[in-house]
């Protein structure tokens, strides 16, 4: 046999090799089927395969089921026969049968975690028993399976013995058991021992109770519930021995004792025992009033008192005894009467033969009367005994009897006297028996039986034992009731007819039977649930019950809860143990047998806890910590635990010594040692580890010298580009090279960008940028860079600027220098500026003087032509070439009007856009004036240019002026030579004095020569100053608008937050809580205004506010501080006055808001400083003969002094200038007592200074103050020079004003002007003071007869309406028509002041022009409809509206422009009469008065509502009177509300509609709604009803202040849901996450889901992720990308041409909102921002957005 093989790459192999390698388990060696030895290699081939064919199937069967769980998975060896067959088939018998155990234990497991314990582990496998350690596994858990069904099925029984069947004294048994079963089979006996004994004495004791033994008390040892139970019933034992013992001594006292007023006094008791101890005492006090009052008649009729009768009120028999008792006291004393008359007759006056006469009676009381007249007729002795006798009957006494002799009629009476004593003895006793025995002895059924009575006495007898019948009948039914109810018998009552008392305690005593019986019931079903069905957590409820019963209730109940609450905390235990949670224990409180079980339980779980945490730990350690070697030690444990804990070590140990060296070979691979190998000696999946770690170390190997090439190309030799080749590599080694290789390759991208970029740079072109794409250090080098080359290109730009300034000046400058005439001088002036700045016109006037003083001659022109107006000479003052002279200040005209200038080509003309006047200054005076015009903007650099070029020409001009002078001089001093020559002899005394002449000549070159010098010197300053100058401005500017912003970011955050927390939305604030955050909100609106004055105060100072001249009329600016002041001085209690002199013009031309400003803050002051008297503002011409600071001032013709004093503290000398100083008042406590920041008057001060005039300050400490504000009059409208200076007039000419309301009168012709103003301020207007609310009788003003201050603005009789509109001329012709048709008018030019307006102010009606510069109208219009405080104001639109169906269901009126005098008369009658009126009518259809019958209440407190409610049937005729409104109230828009809606629909003048429905409408009824643009509510939604009642308020336009208290309350406690904004998604984009949580806290209030991104780039990925937006607000303000180009990239996405965007900026700055809109904003709001503002600005742009014909 051959010894050596070939294999299959060649190489040379020994047999004996070969089958050793097999032994070892190496199958990769495959022999060459070849030669001699093709069959011997086949057979080893075959043996080979055979081998590497069943590890592949071991280790894929390894996988299958122990890695991915699938246990059906079996080994599958093609071909294999023999012993193959025999190992394959043993493998997958094995796996087989471990699953087939294992199921079985699992399913047995799981069945006893889900409770059932009827399943167990079967004791065979495929018919083999089982045997070792199986067979203990199956009888280890069959054990425990059998154990805890023992348990439960003795557990259960104990507890339906005890709990359904009530056999107490059951205990559980259980056989085999130790441990924790033994204890818990314990602890369920102990609980049923001690409940037995608890229950059975509680029994005892209500048993006894029951019987009416009420000397038993429960005396076993309780806790908890039962020890309350038990006190409980003890309690009540208690009280009803009281009870018992307090009615059996009322009764012994009233009944036996007699005793009557004794009152029953029962201390402690409640409920229905009060109730029966109040019965009795009832009855006791009305028997005593009865008997007593009885008592008082009898003893009355006994004392021979026959006036009295029983009138206490009495029922039953005691209001028959009571008539009887009266009727007797009647008869008796009539009998009197006759007896007394005839007993006069016979005994005194011996009138013989009368009889007396007593009508009615009979009986006894007949024959009393005729034994009376027997006895006028017989002896006196007779008649005195017969006497004697019946006074003793009358008195009670019944044992004597008429003993005298006597026959006849006398011996009659004596025999019916004696007789009657006789019955009369009979029926006492009787009654006296009866009494005692039912009264006393309670012996019930006795009959009183008097023998021979009829008559009265037969009825007396029978009242008296009909009395004990019914009495007996009554009593005896109470008692067989209260005898069934203490035996346990709830069916039976009291049925027996009663009355009076007896009624009530019959009544109380089957009202107590029938809450006994609710009682038993309520526990009997509790006592069901939990016992027999186990259903946890039930409630008695028995509904009327207290006292006792409902403590009884409270009692059963708080058992069920606590036993409900105990066994859940148990089986929630249990259930997560069996789940594996061994986090939980019992935690419920309990005591005894319950609370020995929980210790138990919790006891188990611990242990548990203990052997899972020893496990947990172990495979902490060696899983996660690492650390190897640990075992687990769980002490106590035995059995299963202690084989699991052995195990558990077992695998620990493997494993370490495993990991060890698994670890020794990473760490070598981890210090860069890749030479080791894992040698370790294992089997199985921990072989094939070794192997791949092996494999591991190879790659890394490779991997490592790869990267380290690649790392020593790219990060030393500088080679970019290079890539790491790692052959075979795959997975994760893959990925790392790949990851290399892009590492290299981006940074190679990257650095080739920055590189490129950086040469552009360094070659001067900084228009690139670095665009690659770059992340962390290398996207902040990138960003770097980037924002470096912006800089470079920003400073570049500024120092080019600077360059073309400084240039252009030293160019001019050296261009003028050495010139000696002025006109050259100018026209090189003007022929160098055209060019250079764009200049298309220009002219230089030169100053002169004349007679006259000074003037100004044309020297220059550039492009002029001859034109009417062009004047060649020009006076200070004349025009704004004289104005400028006058003023040295610079005049810059902005879109000049078309007919001002034209500049002129040869192919045309046009009108210039800019003009600019400025003055040439030498040393403060005026030596020139430059006036230029171009088609273009001046801009700031050009502007500035020309600021420093005229310093400079200043100082040429001057010169050229001096060097002009001295050559003057020069020629004159050469004539005077030339003279002198030819007269030598006679002039040298002149000849002296022109050397003198020529010597100060050259001291006047010597002076030009250094005022050169000068002006060079100065020049250079100026260039310093300049950019000092410019650099100043431009960090000024920055400082601001960065101030302005990082103010307001914080407070529009502060603000909206406080706001929302002030309005407790929600409801959850306290009072105090929503004080506290009023008080936030204050003081952040505080700090807003003074942000607000600081910025106002710096533009004043930088010079960029302008000014807006026009006319203003006195009477309406007194008229404005009336209305605003008045309410706040009446507040304080001042003394508020405003006086118009009669010597003011009409008007003055002035900027009446600035004006407005000043004036304004002084009042403020005053009445702020001012605790009492008075505050006066004055308005009068100023005297002449002043002297101001002020040039413009000063130089003014005319002037207006606006005089404020007050009586209030005054100002120190020493503070009077102090207090006009930003930031300062008069001393340190003023800020801390009155507030403010001290910035008012500084403000205050400039404005009047920008405003041509000054302020002056009067002042005495503690008497008060006078503050004046002085301003230029200029030319008002009475002064006839004035005419071609003012632009228009306040109110045009061509509608004046009638005298008196007058619709019928026509217009008055059209008069100029002029003329009107002269016939308004001339002789005829007198010197009289105006009123401000007088009639106008000409359209401006009117007089009054005496001097008066002016009157408070309203009082009740002329509503106010707000004008809102831009255009002064229209504002006015409304004005003036609102107050001929009745109304108070208030002009405002700016939307955005008209909330403020209406809540300070307070106007009745609105006029509005939707298209205002400043605010979107809309908006407005939105504002004002949804806002609860305005939404009552009628509003009526004049303006150009471009789609009036945005009108629709807003109630508001429009008429377009141009619009008519009688539309506008039409306009403000119809605003009138809505604004007046007070009442309302409003037809209410619902179904049923049911369905109303909460909102009826409600809308009843509305004064001045009148409610009809009809059916939908009667509705038509209601209707037939015009209604204000109509409601629509039912479950469901069935066929009658449907037919009415459509009904309503189809009338063209259908009153406004509100639909309260239960239930969506249907698509008829809807569109019907639709079509009516009613408001629909639903009711059954949360709030429907306050959401209804709110919809007509609003439909009604009701003042919200004038509403009653509880239907306010009920709109507000719902929180209304808008259904525009409602589910809308908008996105917030800002750097700041205050503000986006501020912003999304508003919005989400308003029910809008709120997206955010924190910087624009993110704002962006946010849209194309989700692009279907309402709208996107956009802050401004943000680094890297800012908001402009945030906007400006969204327009460019043709998906978001119409996508609202909301610009949302902190920056105050005038050019803010333009930049905004020309970067793609669709509106505009500053911050901070205003909650309304915002949401009425939201609604608009999303109504925009919407479908046509969408309801709102």
């Amino acid at each position: 046999m051959p010894q050596n093989l070939t294999q299959t790459d060649g190489s040379p192999v020994g047999l004996t090799a070969a089958l050793r390698a097999i032994a070892r388990g190496d199958f990769s060696i495959t022999l060459l089927e070849d030669g001699e030895t093709a069959q011997l290699a086949e057979a080893y081939n075959m043996l080979a395969d055979q081998n590497r064919a069943l590890v592949a199937e071991l280790a894929r069967l390894q996988q299958a089921v122990v890695h991915e769980g699938q246990t059906t998975e079996r080994i599958h060896l093609e071909g294999a026969t023999g012993g193959w067959r025999e190992a394959v088939d043993s493998v997958n018998g094995l796996i087989q049968g471990s699953m087939l155990h294992g199921e079985g234990i699992t399913r047995v497991v799981r069945a006893v975690a889900e409770g059932d314990l009827s399943q167990s582990v079967p004791l065979e496998l495929a018919g083999r028993p089982l045997k070792g350690d199986l067979l203990q596994t199956a009888d280890a858990i069959n054990t425990m399976v059998d154990r805890l069904k023992s348990f439960a099925s003795e557990v259960s029984r104990v507890a339906r013995e005890v709990g359904t069947e009530g056999k107490l004294g059951g205990q559980a048994r259980v056989e085999g058991v130790a441990g924790t079963w033994r204890d818990l089979t314990d602890n369920v006996n102990a609980m049923a021992s001690n409940l037995t004994g608890q229950l059975r004495n509680i029994a005892d004791v209500t048993t006894a109770v029951a019987r009416g033994d009420l000397s038993k008390k429960i005396t076993v040892d309780v806790q908890g519930e039962l020890l309350t139970l038990k006190d409980t019933v003890n309690t009540m034992v208690d009280q009803l021995n009281a009870f018992a013992s307090e009615v059996t001594r009322v009764a012994r006292e009233v009944g036996t004792e007699g005793k009557l007023g004794g009152q029953a006094r029962v201390e402690g008791v409640a409920g229905t025992w009060r109730d029966l101890t109040d019965s009795v005492n009832g009855m006791a006090g009305n028997l005593t009033i009865q008997l007593r009052d009885v008592s008082k008649v009898a003893t009355a009729i006994a004392s021979g008192d026959l006036t009295q009768q029983i009138t206490v009120d009495a029922q039953g028999e005691i209001l028959q005894i009571k008539q009887v008792i009266n009727t007797m006291v009647e008869q008796l004393s009539s009998f009197a009467s006759e007896v007394t008359r005839v007993a006069r007759e016979v005994g005194t006056e011996g009138i013989l033969g009368g009889q007396a006469e007593v009508e009615g009676v009979a009986g006894t009381w007949r024959r009393l009367t005729q034994s009376v007249n027997g006895l006028a007729t017989n002896l006196t002795s007779q008649v005195r005994e017969i006497a004697e006798v019946t006074t003793a009957v009358a008195r009670g006494d019944l044992s004597k009897k008429i003993t005298v002799d006597a026959k006849g009629e006398i011996a009659e009476l004596k025999n019916t006297i004696n007789t009657m004593v006789d019955q009369l003895s009979a029926f006492a006793s009787e009654v006296t028996r009866v009494a005692r025995e039912v009264g006393t002895e309670g012996r019930l059924g006795g009959q009183a039986r008097v023998e021979g009575v009829a008559g009265t006495w037969a009825d007396l007898t029978g009242r008296v034992n009909q009395m004990a019948e019914n009495l007996t009948g009554q009593v005896r039914n109470i008692a067989e009731v209260t005898t069934a109810v203490a035996r346990g018998d709830l069916s039976k009552k009291i049925t027996v007819q009663v009355q009076g008392e007896m009624q009530e305690l019959k009544e109380t005593i089957n009202t107590m039977v029938d809450r006994l019986n609710r009682f038993a019931f309520e526990v009997t079903r509790v006592a069901r649930d939990v016992g027999t069905e186990g259903k946890l957590g039930g409630e008695a409820r028995v509904e009327g019950v207290e006292g006792t019963w409902r403590d009884l209730t409270e009692n059963v109940n708080g058992l069920a809860s606590n036993l409900t609450e105990q066994v859940r905390n148990i089986a929630e235990v249990t259930t997560a143990v069996a789940r594996g949670d061994l986090s939980k224990k019992i935690t419920v409180d309990a005591r005894g047998e319950i609370l020995a079980l929980k210790n138990t339980i919790n006891t188990m779980v611990d242990q548990l806890n203990a052997f899972a945490s020893e496990v947990t730990r172990v495979a902490r350690e060696v899983g996660t910590q690492g650390k190897l070697g640990g075992q687990a030690q769980v002490p106590g444990v035995a059995g299963t635990w202690a084989d699991l804990t052995d195990n558990v070590n077992l695998m620990a140990d493997n494993l370490t010594n495993q990991v060890r060296g698994i670890a020794r070979v990473v760490t070598a691979v981890a210090n860069g040692d890749l030479k080791r190998k894992l040698t370790l000696d294992v089997k199985g999946e921990i072989a094939d580890l070794a192997e791949t770690i092996n494999e591991m170390i190879d790659t890394l190997a490779t991997f490592g010298d790869q990267v380290t090439d690649v790392a020593r190309e790219v990060g030393i030799e500088g080679k970019l580009g290079g890539q790491a080749r790692v052959p075979g590599a795959s997975g994760l080694w893959r990925d790392l090279t790949d990851n290399v290789n892009q590492l290299a390759d981006n940074l190679t991208t990257q650095v080739r960008a920055i590189a490129e970029v950086a040469t552009a740079v360094a070659e001067g072109d900084l228009t690139r940028s670095i665009s690659v794409e770059a992340k962390g250090e290398v996207g902040a080098l990138k960003n770097d860079i980037n924002r470096m080359i912006a800089n470079l290109r920003d400073t570049t730009e500024v120092n080019r600027e600077q360059d073309w300034l400084k240039t252009n000046l030293t160019r001019f400058t050296r261009l003028v220098q050495g010139q000696r005439d002025l006109e050259t001088v100018c026209n090189v002036l003007l022929s160098g500026l055209a060019p250079l700045i764009n200049v298309q016109h220009g002219a230089i006037w030169l100053a002169a003087e004349d007679d006259d003083g000074p003037v100004f001659e044309l020297a220059a022109t550039y492009a002029m032509t001859e034109r009417k107006f062009l004047a060649s000479r020009i006076r200070p003052r004349e025009g704004l070439i004289g104005q400028c002279a006058v003023e040295r200040e610079r005049i810059l005209l902005t879109n000049v009007p078309p007919d001002y200038v034209r500049i002129r080509s040869g192919l045309g003309e046009a009108t210039p856009l800019n003009i600019i006047a400025l003055p040439v200054l030498f040393e403060g005076r005026v030596l020139a004036i430059i006036e230029l015009a171009s088609f273009n903007r001046f801009t700031e650099t050009h502007v500035a240019f020309l600021d420093q070029l005229v310093e400079s020409i200043g100082v040429v001009l001057n010169g050229i002026s001096a060097s002009m002078r001295t050559e003057t001089l020069l020629s004159q001093s050469q004539i005077l030579a030339s003279e002198l020559q030819s007269q030598q002899d006679e002039l040298r005394s002149s000849n002296e004095r022109l050397e003198e002449q020529a010597t100060r000549m050259r001291e006047s070159e010597e002076m030009l020569r250094q005022q050169q010098e000068a002006l060079r010197v100065k020049n250079e300053e100026l260039e310093d100053k300049a950019e000092q100058l410019a650099l100043t401005s431009k960090y000024k500017s920055e400082f601001l608008a960065n101030m302005s912003h990082e103010l307001r970011t914080p407070l529009n955050s502060l603000l909206i937050l406080s706001k929302l927390l002030a309005e407790n939305g929600r409801g959850n604030l306290s009072e105090k809580q929503i004080e506290q955050a009023s008080t936030i909100h204050a003081a952040g609106d505080d700090l807003l205004r003074m942000i607000n004055d600081i910025l106002d105060l710096s533009k004043i100072e930088s010079g960029t506010i302008v000014l807006n001249l026009e006319s203003m009329r006195f009477p309406d600016f007194a008229q404005t501080m009336d209305r605003q002041f008045r309410a706040m001085a009446e507040q304080k209690g001042l003394d508020f006055v405003i006086e118009l002199s009669p010597d003011l013009p009409a008007m003055m031309t002035t900027d009446a808001p600035r004006l407005q400003q000043v004036v304004k803050n002084l009042l403020s002051n005053a009445i702020k400083f001012t605790e009492r008297g008075s505050v006066r503002l004055e308005v009068d011409l100023a005297p002449a003969g002043q002297g101001f600071r002020n040039a413009r001032l000063a130089a003014a013709s005319r002037r207006v002094a606006f005089a404020v004093i007050d009586t209030g503290i005054g100002v120190a000398p020493a503070q009077q200038q102090v207090i006009f100083e930003a930031f300062q008042q008069a001393d340190g406590t003023t800020s801390r007592r009155y507030g403010g920041t001290g910035l008012g008057l500084s403000i205050s001060r400039e404005l009047a200074t920008l405003l041509g005039g000054e302020i002056r300050l009067e002042s005495t400490p503690g008497q008060g103050s006078r503050f004046t504000l002085y301003l230029p009059l200029e030319s008002g409208l009475a002064d006839s020079e004035a005419g071609d200076v003012l632009s228009l007039p306040a109110v045009p000419a061509a509608l004046p004003a009638p005298p008196e309301p007058a619709p019928s009168r026509p217009a008055a012709a059209p008069q100029p002007a002029r003329a009107e103003a002269e016939a308004v301020s001339g002789p005829a207007a007198g010197n009289r003071p105006v009123s401000v609310d007088a009639p106008r009788a000409t359209g401006w003003m009117s007089e009054t007869p005496a001097p008066a201050p002016i009157p408070a603005r309203r009082d009740g009789s002329r509503p106010l309406v707000a004008i809102v509109e831009d255009d002064p001329v229209f504002a006015g012709i409304l004005q003036e028509i609102a107050t001929e048709r009745g109304f108070d008018g208030l002009i405002i030019a700016r939307g955005r002041e008209l909330p403020s307006v209406i809540r300070h102010q307070r106007p009745d009606a609105v006029s509005l022009d939707i298209q205002l510069p400043d605010v979107d109208g809309w908006a407005l219009v939105d504002r004002i409809t949804t806002d609860r405080e305005m939404r009552h104001l009628p509003v009526h639109l004049i303006s150009v509206v471009d789609d009036e169906e945005r009108l629709r269901g807003r109630g508001i009126e429009y008429s377009g422009k141009p619009v008519s005098r009688e539309r506008l008369i039409e306009v403000f009658d119809s605003l009138r009469a809505q604004a007046t009126r007070r009442t309302w009518r409003v037809v209410m259809v619902r179904p049923g008065a049911r369905v109303t019958a909460e909102l009826r209440p409600l809308l009843d407190g509305i004064e001045g509502l009148a409610l009809e409610e009809v059916t939908p049937a009667k509705a038509a005729a209601a209707l037939q009177t015009p209604a204000d409104a109509v409601m629509v109230v039912a479950a469901t828009a069935d066929k009658a509300v449907g037919e009415l809606l459509a009904a309503l629909a189809a009338r063209k003048d259908a009153p406004p509609v509100v639909v309260g429905l239960d239930a969506a409408p249907g698509a008829t009824a809807a569109g019907a709604i639709a079509r009516l643009g009613a408001e629909l509510v639903i009711r059954s939604e949360t709030g429907g009803e306050g959401r209804l009642l709110d919809a007509l308020v609003a439909t009604l336009k009701l003042r919200w202040d004038g509403l009653p208290e509880s239907l306010r309350a009920a709109i507000t406690a719902v929180r209304c849901r808008d259904e525009l904004l409602d589910g809308q998604r908008v996105a917030v984009i800002d750097d700041d996450i205050r503000n986006i949580f501020s912003m999304t806290a508003l919005l989400e209030d308003h029910g809008i889901e709120v997206v955010s991104a924190e910087s624009g780039a993110a704002g962006l990925a946010l849209l194309d992720a989700q692009p279907d937006l309402a709208a996107v607000l956009v802050d401004i303000m943000m680094p890297e990308m800012d908001g402009y180009e945030v906007m400006q990239r969204i327009r460019a996405d043709a998906r978001f041409r119409e996508l609202p965007l909301i610009a949302v900026t902190a920056k105050a700055m005038a050019e803010d909102r333009e930049r905004c809109f020309n970067a793609g904003a669709s509106d505009y709001l500053s911050k901070p921002v205003e909650k309304e503002e915002l949401i009425a600005v939201l609604r608009t742009w999303i109504k925009r957005r919407k479908p046509r014909g969408t309801v709102a």
